[in-house]
């Protein structure tokens, strides 16, 4: 089977080095990878093919810096012309970005079966563009990965039993990329030195959806409450550029650690070593668990409500005293044991065995 394989955002970096070194494992598999160039600068793009192992794209459509609809238009007739070319027998995309909703178009107007890694999945915001990506990838897709059984028993309520796409629980893709790579992280990355973090308790913190920073209101709430936080334990906050040149526009004064964006292997080093998360990315929300911290959730919903039904996140919005309350709490807390939510390693090898099957 030649698979056609989407990326352009970073956890899809991730996902995809993952599930490509499973694919290179099996010779019934065969991988053509895409890039659409939607991150495109080294520290959120080329570092990430460098340092996880996997093979240099096949193309680079390096669409990017573009509004919603013109960049989706943009990769739609660029995927559409490689799915002509080579001709793959399954395109397989991953999570919920403009590249994962022009993959699947694309695909699909061409007769081609589609695959959706990390479907099932709902926030039930409309507003978020990535809600609609992720329920009309689900829609067309053939064959649908689900990494939860939450995110099961989401197609079954929305009618998927009544599809001819097929629902398989297999795991996240998510969780076997840190367990491989955490033993690499530990050899490759030295910015625990160079900051001088190895045995400094510290919070490691992220602001980037947009919701956070295109509300000035919002923002000031998370940057006031870190800063409050700093006062007593070190934060420490890889920014992106965006984020950045907001908070300077807006005048406000960050008292916590900023740092440029890191790498995989920065990230997961990070992860092991801190004392809690505070984030409004959705993939972090779960490595944090992966690697055993407590995650404050600085959004009115997540994904991930298995994380929030059995403690090891809450919700928190951008609702400055609770941030700072969870976090007191967090911090003098033990970590529970941790459950079998995603499936311990397995889905990559679940997911080549039932395209196997077909």
């Amino acid at each position: 089977m030649k698979l056609l394989t989407i990326v352009g955002a970073r956890p899809q970096f991730v996902k995809a080095a993952a599930l490509s070194r499973e694919i290179r494992q099996h010779p019934g598999l065969t991988e053509i990878i895409v890039h659409t160039g939607q991150h495109f600068d080294s520290n959120m793009s080329e570092i990430f093919f460098d340092e996880m192992e996997i093979p240099k794209p096949n193309y680079n459509l390096n669409i990017n810096g573009l509004s919603h609809g013109a960049m989706t238009g943009q990769m739609l007739e660029g995927i559409e012309k490689i799915i002509t070319n080579d001709k793959p027998d399954t395109v397989l995309v991953y999570g919920d970005t403009n590249s994962t909703i022009a993959g699947a178009l694309a695909a699909k107007k061409l007769h081609v079966k589609v695959a959706h890694v990390e479907a099932g999945l709902r926030s039930f915001n409309m507003q978020m563009p990535e809600e609609i990506n992720r329920i009309l990838t689900d829609r067309i897709s053939d064959w649908l990965f689900c990494p939860t059984d939450t995110s099961m028993a989401n197609l079954k309520n929305e009618g998927f039993d009544n599809f001819s796409s097929r629902k398989i629980k297999t795991g996240d893709v998510m969780e076997d990329a840190a367990l491989y790579y955490a033993q690499k992280a530990a050899q490759k990355s030295t910015l625990l030195e160079q900051m001088k973090l190895r045995n400094q308790p510290f919070i490691l913190a992220t602001i980037h959806r947009a919701e956070n920073t295109d509300d000035k209101q919002n923002l000031e709430a998370l940057i006031s409450a870190l800063n409050e936080i700093s006062q007593h334990t070190q934060v420490i906050v890889p920014l992106h550029p965006r984020t950045k040149k907001i908070i300077e526009q807006q005048q406000l004064e960050p008292k916590f650690t900023i740092i440029d964006p890191v790498g995989y292997f920065d990230m997961i080093m990070l992860l092991q070593t801190c004392s809690l998360v505070i984030t409004d990315s959705g993939g972090l929300q779960k490595e944090a668990f992966f690697f055993g911290k407590f995650c404050i959730t600085t959004r009115d919903q997540t994904e991930w409500v298995e994380l929030v039904q059995n403690g090891y996140n809450v919700i928190v919005g951008t609702n400055k005293q609770l941030i700072i309350q969870k976090t007191n709490e967090f911090l003098n807390m033990k970590f529970p044991e941790t459950m079998n939510l995603y499936g311990n390693g397995n889905a990559c090898k679940n997911i080549c065995q039932a395209l196997l099957s077909a």
